[in-house]
């Protein structure tokens, strides 16, 4: 493979001695990092977390791909210079598959990136049939089928990019959830049945996702195992970290690159996260 999205790249001052909680920023095109950064919080609890969504410009998923890296790279440069990360962690699979090369060039801060989990799916399946459930732009990206080719021969794995899902995800948070019907209509490509096996694990692999778990789960039309990469996020993020310096814990912030404000139903949604303090991030460029 070109790169490991996930193992990050140390910067040659990760590990100098702090004076304050090291300072992880999560960064997504919109608020499914919020299944990261959640994950993140519970691991390093003693870490300040500050979370950038760019709802500005969600979703990703249909942008051409100069146009993506020449966005994210503009929303990073201002999130890092106002906040001064420790390490950054682009929990969004489509950003990583691209950007991930660009930012270790540009900053020198760790990045982390997110990968579909299709090595420990394929590992898991006793039938053998696995399902990677993304956006289109992950799944036509050379770094998925590489990971498919080097990790999963012995599965037989669908890729499903779904145009709507990481919307109606979105939209839930907003108080807007989809129909069921809409939600199946989406859902029903994961689940293959040949030669009398039947798909056993789907991958998750849009951070979106999981904020609908409860919902994929009630409408699978046979019990299934969803898997999503934020575990070994996080896992991931702490190991770079490495000793944390104990001290209060701080209160997680937001910044939004869009300017509408946000609903009741997303404000009581990004508290159960620890978010309250929601503020506005301008982008210049990108």
């Amino acid at each position: 493979m070109k790169f490991d999205l996930l193992a990050g790249t140390a910067a040659p001052n990760a590990s100098a001695p702090r004076d304050r909680v090291p300072r992880i920023l999560v960064f997504d095109s919109g608020l499914g990092g919020l299944t990261v950064h959640g994950e993140i919080a519970r691991i390093t609890p003693s870490a300040e977390l500050i979370y950038v969504a760019d709802t500005e410009v969600f979703p990703y998923g249909q942008l051409a791909e100069d146009v993506l890296i020449a966005r994210v790279r503009a929303v990073i440069a201002e999130a890092v210079k106002l906040t001064e990360p420790d390490i950054a962690v682009i929990a969004c699979n489509t950003a990583s598959t691209l950007v991930l090369p660009v930012l270790r060039s540009a900053f020198d801060i760790p990045f982390v990136g997110t990968v579909p989990a299709i090595k420990p799916a394929c590992e898991q399946s006793l039938s053998k049939r696995i399902s990677v459930l993304a956006t289109p732009g992950t799944v036509m990206r050379d770094y998925t089928r590489e990971l498919v080719a080097v990790h999963a021969q012995s599965c037989d794995v669908t890729l499903v990019g779904s145009t709507r899902l990481a919307g109606f995800a979105q939209d839930e948070l907003f108080g807007a959830p989809a129909s069921d019907a809409d939600l199946i209509e989406e859902l029903r490509p994961a689940f293959v049945e040949k030669g009398g096996a039947r798909t056993d694990i789907v991958v998750l692999a849009c951070t979106h996702y999981p904020l609908i778990l409860h919902r994929l789960v009630a409408l699978a039309p046979w019990p299934v195992t969803f898997i999503d990469s934020a575990p070994a996020i996080a896992r991931r993020t702490a190991q770079l970290l490495g000793d944390v310096k104990e001290g209060p814990q701080l209160p997680a912030r937001a910044f939004f690159t869009g300017s509408e404000a946000a609903p009741p139903p997303l404000r009581a949604a990004l508290g159960t996260y620890g978010l309250s303090d929601i503020q506005t991030l301008k982008v210049s460029g990108g």
